[in-house]
């Protein structure tokens, strides 16, 4: 199944669309769109393109400084929202305490994201995304691709399901469920692609949303003590293990892996309760 040249195209342009409004106002709907474009066009230029040029790794270099920075700011707006949905009605100054903690530390984040996206960065990396996109799209020297759909399978293979589970070995399946997803969203659209997309689309939000429980679970640690401390955290904690418990489950509706000759060469592995932070902040 071929790349579809027309979502490659849009990648391009509404990267930079969402890098322009990064640039003039850091809502968390503008931090997170910029950094899930990002990270699909790392998984078209590196993971789908056959021979990723020298000047391509040099752009996605450039946006993963900014990529980090934003990073930092997207994380404790989910942790914010999810806060704000956690009913702890025995320490309601803890809670109030922390949220200003939290606040505070995404003032911090945000004054170095904005020095980040000064007026030479963005206007540079504006005008490599526009080369690089001409250079993709060329008609006389067309880029090579893999097809979305194998990579993407491939990716899904080597999250191992039968072994014991960590925290650490879930936060890097939650990793290679996003590459999956982002991959398998440039074929070309058909019932397959969409059967996949949706059930990977399922795991990642519920490794997602332990994730999301997860750091703030430790931020809270770090701001008011260990679980014997406070009510609070031992509440967040608790929370933290049954999201951990379900995104495990989830692991075993993962879209059904490929059969050794399906998998592409050349990919390797890397490593009632409230809603999510993370959900709460796309659908705004």
């Amino acid at each position: 199944m071929p790349i579809d040249r027309k979502r490659g195209r849009v990648v391009f342009e509404k990267l930079e669309r969402d890098l322009v409004k990064l640039s003039a106002e850091l809502r968390p709907q503008n931090v997170h769109g910029f950094r899930t474009g990002t990270r699909r066009l790392q998984i078209l230029l590196i993971e789908l393109a056959a021979h990723p040029g020298h000047k391509e790794k040099k752009l996605l270099k450039s946006l993963g400084r900014v990529r980090k920075r934003a990073g930092k700011v997207r994380d404790l707006d989910v942790q914010l929202i999810a806060l704000r949905s956690f009913k702890s009605p025995g320490e309601p100054r803890r809670k109030t305490r922390l949220m200003n903690r939290l606040i505070e530390m995404r003032d911090r984040q945000e004054k170095k994201l904005r020095k980040a996206l000064d007026k030479d960065t963005v206007r540079d990396l504006r005008k490599q995304l526009k080369r690089a996109a001409r250079d993709f799209q060329s008609d006389r020297n067309p880029v090579k691709t893999l097809d979305p759909l194998t990579v993407a399978r491939a990716i899904v293979g080597t999250i191992h399901q039968g072994t014991p589970i960590d925290a650490a070995t879930l936060h890097q399946y939650r990793i290679r469920t996003k590459r999956a997803r982002y991959a398998a969203e440039f074929a070309v659209p058909s019932a397959e692609s969409q059967q996949f997309i949706v059930g990977i689309k399922r795991v990642q939000d519920a490794l997602g949303d332990w994730h999301d429980w997860l750091t703030l679970t430790q931020n809270a640690q770090n701001n008011l003590g260990e679980v014997r401390e406070s009510a609070l955290v031992a509440e967040l904690h608790n929370l933290t293990g049954a999201k951990f418990r379900q995104a495990v489950s989830a692991l075993s509706s993962m879209p059904q892996k490929p059969t050794p000759r399906e998998k592409e060469p050349g990919i390797a592995s890397t490593q009632s309760t409230p809603a999510s932070g993370r959900q709460a902040v796309s659908a705004a």
